[in-house]
């Protein structure tokens, strides 16, 4: 499926690629008078928003923690993980419909447009990130050391929703139907997964359905490290990283079946 040859083709356009990621990264903030300034407000007040509500006015107590800042660390802890899972599958699903243009004008390898949307969403995912940990920082939060632990859960992550994302990306190119069904899938998706309310507080049928959620598993490790302050239970890992395989094997597979009939079909 992906051979030598078309990774040496990648290679060779990691020029393109990084231009792309720099043009797309600047121009959402062509002719705003505080220009990039905005990639920080924007976090930073979803994050004193939700400490100002849940901290200050509606306190919220969460099992087990006594800190008033704890259910804003762990809504927080999750939402921003859910928006890097959110954002990575949007954007992967549309990635072919959406640069018709260049894949018809330009020749270039078509697996550059995944890195594109791979890096671009990590650069946004790395700087809210560390207003987060400002936060943390600032309000005696912080978990310390374990916080290198949440590589491996976001790596599992990215690599399961790249994979998806590549899958019904080629799928969307024939059948544009995808795209909005998966924009209604994904609010279900996310009130499916524990990250405003609590795990503990579901039924037992909900919580067998919990179990085949591959996106729960992360979260879970996410709470653990920045709510527990401890490392992720790695053996939970296993399905979405098992799925995850599955899931990039799926996309390489539809996308060398179908990507001499991509273009044609744009």
């Amino acid at each position: 499926m992906i051979s030598i040859g078309m990774l040496k083709d990648v290679w060779a356009f990691r020029g393109f690629v990084f231009s792309s990621v720099k043009r797309e990264f600047y121009s959402r903030f062509v002719n705003a008078r505080f220009g990039i300034v905005w990639l920080v407000l924007h976090p930073l007040a979803m994050i004193l928003i939700y400490t100002l509500v849940f901290a200050e006015l509606m306190k919220p107590s969460l099992p087990g923690k006594s800190s008033k800042f704890a259910y804003s660390v762990y809504l927080c802890s999750g939402l921003l993980t859910w928006s890097l899972f959110s954002e990575l599958l949007s954007r992967s699903i549309g990635i072919f419909v959406h640069n018709a243009h260049l894949l018809k004008k330009i020749h270039f390898p078509k697996l550059c447009l995944p890195l594109v949307v791979i890096f671009t969403s990590l650069l946004d995912f790395a700087i809210i990130m560390t207003i987060f940990l400002v936060f943390l920082l600032a309000t005696g939060e912080f978990p310390g050391v374990v916080v290198i632990g949440i590589f491996p859960p976001l790596a599992v992550l990215i690599a399961f929703t790249i994979g998806f994302g590549i899958f019904l990306g080629v799928i969307n190119v024939f059948y544009r139907d995808v795209e909005q069904t998966m924009r209604i899938v994904l609010q279900f998706w996310f009130w499916l997964t524990p990250i405003v309310y609590f795990d503990k507080s579901l039924p037992n049928v909900a919580k067998h359905l919990l179990a085949i959620n591959p996106v729960w598993p992360v979260i879970d490790a996410m709470h653990r490290i920045f709510v527990e302050g401890a490392y992720p239970q790695w053996e939970t890992l296993i399905y979405p990283c098992v799925l995850s395989v599955v899931m990039v094997f799926l996309g390489m597979f539809s996308f060398w079946r179908l990507q001499g009939e991509i273009v044609d079909e744009l």
